[in-house]
């Protein structure tokens, strides 16, 4: 009869090792991202063509919200009143962490 429990005692055991290497793995590994990317990243065309210089819309909005992009006229399918004039706006009322404001232009 001990025979059928071992395996269920060692399987729990290695799991419940697992379970507590994995939660110590998700609170120390986390990787913190600014929430404002996904916002700017919808407001983009969202073509993904690397005309701007960037791999694509997310690599791009990740330049605008680190200054790295001054110009959003970079983004080659983007309209000014579809895409950018939203962006500018958002950007308006969505400063950075220490509440400088974003400088970017059309």
């Amino acid at each position: 009869m001990m025979e059928i429990i071992y395996p269920f005692l060692i399987l729990g055991a290695i799991g419940a090792v697992l379970g507590v290497i994995l939660s110590f793995a998700n609170r120390y590994l986390t990787v913190q991202e600014d929430p404002r990317l996904d916002d700017v990243e919808k407001l983009l065309p969202g073509y993904n063509c690397g005309a701007c210089g960037t791999p694509g819309c997310r690599a791009f909005a990740e330049g605008i919200l680190s200054g790295e992009v001054k110009n959003l006229s970079r983004c080659k399918p983007g309209k000014p009143d579809k895409h950018f004039n939203p962006i500018l706006e958002y950007l308006k009322d969505h400063p950075n962490p220490d509440n400088t404001k974003v400088d970017v232009k059309i």
